[in-house]
């Protein structure tokens, strides 16, 4: 095979919890008497990782300063916890997807989250152990769109950028793995927030009939 390894985005791309994590923010800004535009806060966190979002949110927040990176987390994290009890997580076409490549490459997930929430959303869809290793917020220094989140997966399995599949749903996820040399399929669901997933090389509303060939196409492109 062509193809050396598939790399995963986690939410928006195999969860669906980017909104939901959106309207956690909002409830723990109200309840530091920091109103906050539901929609801005979408925009702060569809498609960053953890680490910028933070950043974001205490320059426009600034009474949140106070509050560091791993202690708002801390503080975030039940919020989102009540709101996802209402209902399944899972991206269903995407989790099959990822099952069916596990079978003939290494799969890691490359995500803008903690690394806690990784391990909690694999353990919850069911997809531990399909995946080789998973790379969080707390590895990297920049998020994405920078690129090095995905250099750094390649080199961790050592293999050839240009020979890996990145599934992404968002604009800056897109960027980070064109910019890291690999191949991009984007997943614009119907319904899902908008994003400018242009620079991808495949766009697709679902993932639940992507194959090993497909991979093999890409990396042959």
């Amino acid at each position: 095979m062509n193809g050396q390894a598939v790399f995963f985005d986690l939410d928006g791309t195999l969860v669906d919890t980017e909104l939901l994590w959106a309207c956690a923010l909002t409830g723990l800004l109200a309840d530091h008497g920091q109103p906050a535009d539901e929609q801005m806060i979408v925009r702060i966190v569809y498609g960053h990782a953890w680490s910028a979002i933070h950043r974001e949110i205490v320059t426009r927040f600034p009474a949140m300063a106070g509050i560091g990176l791993a202690a708002m987390a801390e503080e975030l994290r039940p919020y989102y916890l009540r709101l996802r009890e209402a209902g399944s997580i899972a991206i269903p076409g995407s989790v099959a997807c990822l099952r069916r490549l596990a079978a003939a490459y290494p799969v890691a997930i490359v995500s803008g989250s903690p690394r806690l929430e990784i391990g909690d959303a694999l353990n919850l869809i069911g997809l531990a152990d399909c995946v080789r290793f998973y790379i969080g917020s707390e590895d990297y220094r920049e998020g994405k769109p920078d690129p090095t989140c995905y250099r750094q997966a390649a080199g961790l399995l050592g293999v050839d950028p240009a020979r890996c599949v990145v599934f992404e749903d968002s604009r800056a996820g897109v960027r980070a793995a064109k910019a890291a040399g690999m191949k991009c399929v984007a997943l614009a669901r119907p319904f899902a927030i908008p994003q400018d997933v242009q620079m991808a090389d495949q766009i697709v509303a679902s993932l639940e009939a992507f194959s090993c060939a497909d991979v093999e196409g890409l990396v042959s492109l």
